[in-house]
């Protein structure tokens, strides 16, 4: 691994990275078969990512004819390595054990170690025989969705295939680690003026807000839209409110802390609602909700946008769903992709047939709109949401910050690069959408944890 390293870093050609040996071996974030049921009967808040998350050797997974083994250089977390990590809503050694039934090469994803990460950026070093797009050498991010050809379904959308599938999450082999080998069809180019912890942080967050909002499969949002976004300094929220911007939406935001609201301001959304300082209880108990506070919600929008929202970014799930079903406007769009807060909704039918309302579920993004996000990341139009970074050796510490909440926007993991701002190949691109552009969420949250500390 570290001529493999020191060729990048060095600026080696793509035949001399072909021409060095993969190892047998390479360091990883995983988590261990036996440890299933470590955290048996424990709340989940209890459930710690820095006793189930390992930093250690794995096996190399031989090469599969339309796979290429990528140099990791950079990923991140997101919440789904939580879930790994503490094994809910149930251990995915389940989903390695049922895509290895699949087929052959399917079958090597079936271990007793589980690698983690379903974001990176990093440097093609091998690809299989039947890889026509991609060589040695060349930089890519890797977009989180595997799928493949022969399901019908995914010629009219990957993500309606049946046998589709979140990298490192329901497959092996993800990218928290030096190495990652990957189906070809997973790979994008790295946009030339980020960082490799810049580049490896967007993808399954940002095109899931893009599928979600602007694709043909989402709400479709138009100019002059109002749009809710909860969790407006989130991972999907954050891209979610600088995609209405970029749109000519008008996003009203929800956050938790006058701190994120004022960052939100800072970055152009000025319709903000901070939950936490106005205090709504959707619920009056753990099973009744309190539709006064629904109304005292919706009077809150409109106070502020001057009318309901066309649609709603919805991903909470329990605590939120039936406001987000009775906020939205009549003949509006309620479009949901998790459910952080609990799987199990409730909302008044009544708000949504006798309105008119919609309901769209949506789900990770597919190749086209995941290159549609970085064609927006690569010319400026939105930025990365990197606000902490981590090495990898740190790994349970970066996703224990991510399940406590105390991050905003995305945390980075440094796996192959030896510190941050590696990687940017086109200093003169980056100048020209500025500085200033690309790193001011990262700066934002910075000034106003200073100030929070002082």
């Amino acid at each position: 691994m570290d001529q493999i390293k020191d060729a990048i870093e060095s600026g080696g050609t793509g035949d001399d990275l072909a021409g060095l040996a993969i190892p047998d071996t390479y360091r990883a974030a995983h988590t261990l078969r036996s440890e299933q049921e470590m955290f048996a009967d424990m709340a989940s808040a209890d459930k710690d990512p820095r006793t189930s998350l390992h930093v250690g050797q794995v096996a190399t997974p031989e090469l599969a004819p339309d796979e290429v083994v990528v140099a990791v250089m950079a990923s991140a977390i997101n919440y789904n390595t939580v879930w790994t990590s503490v094994f809910e809503p149930l251990s995915t050694f389940f989903f390695l054990d049922r895509f290895a039934r699949e087929g052959h090469w399917e079958s090597r994803h079936r271990q007793d170690f589980h690698v983690v990460g379903s974001d990176a950026s990093g440097v093609v070093v091998r690809v299989g025989n039947a890889v026509r797009n991609w060589k040695p050498g060349d930089r890519v991010v890797i977009a989180p969705v595997v799928t493949h050809d022969q399901d019908p379904d995914a010629h009219e959308d990957q993500m309606l295939a049946a046998n589709q599938r979140a990298w490192g999450f329901e497959t092996n082999f993800g990218g928290l680690a030096d190495l990652t080998t990957v189906r070809a069809s997973q790979l994008l180019r790295k946009p030339t003026h980020l960082s490799w912890e810049e580049a490896a942080v967007n993808l399954l967050c940002a095109g899931t807000s893009y599928r979600m909002l602007v694709g043909a499969h989402g709400a479709r949002m138009k100019q002059g839209d109002i749009v809710l976004v909860w969790g407006g300094t989130g991972g999907i929220g954050g891209y979610a409110v600088q995609m209405v911007l970029n749109g000519g939406g008008i996003p009203v935001a929800v956050v938790s802390s006058p701190e994120r609201a004022e960052v939100l301001r800072e970055l152009g959304c000025e319709l903000v609602i901070d939950r936490k300082a106005e205090d709504y209880r959707f619920w009056s108990d753990e099973h009744t909700q309190d539709e006064s506070e629904w109304r005292r919600f919706g009077k809150r929008i409109r106070s502020l946008a001057g009318s309901d929202p066309d649609i709603v970014f919805e991903h909470p799930g329990r605590e939120t769903m039936g406001a987000s079903v009775f906020a939205a406007k009549r003949g509006g769009t309620v479009v949901t992709c998790a459910a952080t807060s609990g799987y199990s909704l409730e909302y008044d039918n009544r708000h949504l047939w006798m309105k008119l309302k919609r309901i769209i579920g949506s789900h990770g993004a597919n190749m086209a709109e995941n290159a549609e996000t970085i064609r927006l990341l690569d010319r400026g139009a939105i930025q990365p949401l990197l606000t902490e970074t981590f090495a990898l050796d740190n790994v349970g510490e970066a996703a224990r910050t991510v399940q406590q909440n105390r991050s905003d926007g995305k945390v980075g993991i440094l796996c192959l690069a030896s510190s941050e701002g590696q990687g940017i190949e086109d200093p003169e691109k980056r100048e020209r959408i500025g500085e200033d552009r690309i790193t001011s969420w990262s700066r934002s949250f910075a000034a106003t944890k200073e100030a929070v500390n002082d």
